[in-house]
């Protein structure tokens, strides 16, 4: 049943170590790494085994090659999260309802974490943007209500702190409106009781604010519930 353990080869090794300088914050975002030949020597490895490593690093997203200049760990380095979540959609994209339900597992814990760690400025900007959001919902515009609705979700992401929560959000989003045609419109037009969004946002804002993270998570998954029926 178990298979044996083998050895990992030289240039995994040397990704490895690349990945986890990245994680450390020794190599950050727009860093040019040293030369191949400056590589080998201080790894004390062969320049087949740092092509090697280079090129598995590009394939994944993490570094670029910039011709007549090297190589550098990429500058929007939070694209590599998003590219196999696109390619995945691509590949799946008859079951739109695969990514809502994602996007209703993150969000649901993000109010939930909103909801504990939320700040006095965050209420403030959260309010800002819930009166914005309020005020276009009566007036029709659907592009500007679902600006203003994706900065509502976005800030109780941003309000839990984690990176991840955060970028998956954000990616996730822009699947939404790369694969789903204007699906926030869509959503914004279809519900004919605009009274019934406005509730929702603001149930949503009073249990983040009140630190009631039960309810934060319970009023998110109904008003997301209620927009995937809309958006299917």
């Amino acid at each position: 049943m178990f298979k044996p353990i083998k050895n990992k080869k030289v240039y995994e090794h040397v990704i490895e170590q690349i990945q986890n300088m990245i994680i450390d914050g020794v190599l950050k975002q727009g860093d040019r790494l040293p030369s191949e030949r400056e590589l080998a020597s201080q790894l004390n490895v062969s320049r087949t085994s740092i092509r090697e490593a280079l090129r598995s690093l590009q394939i994944i997203g993490l570094i670029e090659s910039r011709q007549g200049e090297g190589n550098f760990i990429k500058e929007n380095i939070d694209e590599t999260l998003f590219e196999p979540l696109s390619i995945m959609f691509m590949f799946n994209k008859d079951k739109p309802e695969d990514i809502l339900d994602l996007r209703i597992a993150i969000e649901v814990q993000a109010a939930y974490l909103a909801a504990k760690r939320v700040t006095e400025e965050d209420k403030k900007e959260l309010e800002n943007i819930l009166k914005k959001l309020n005020k276009v919902e009566k007036e029709g515009n659907e592009k500007i209500r679902a600006k203003y609705d994706k900065e509502f979700h976005y800030k109780i992401a941003k309000i839990t702190g984690n990176y991840f929560i955060i970028n998956l959000l954000n990616n996730i989003s822009s699947l939404m409106e790369s694969f789903i045609i204007y699906a926030r419109e869509k959503i914004l037009k279809a519900i004919d009781d605009k009274s019934l969004l406005i509730y929702q946002h603001e149930r949503i804002y009073n249990a983040i604010i009140t630190n009631d993270s039960e309810k934060a998570a319970s009023y998110m998954r109904e008003h997301l519930e209620l927009i995937n029926t809309h958006l299917m």
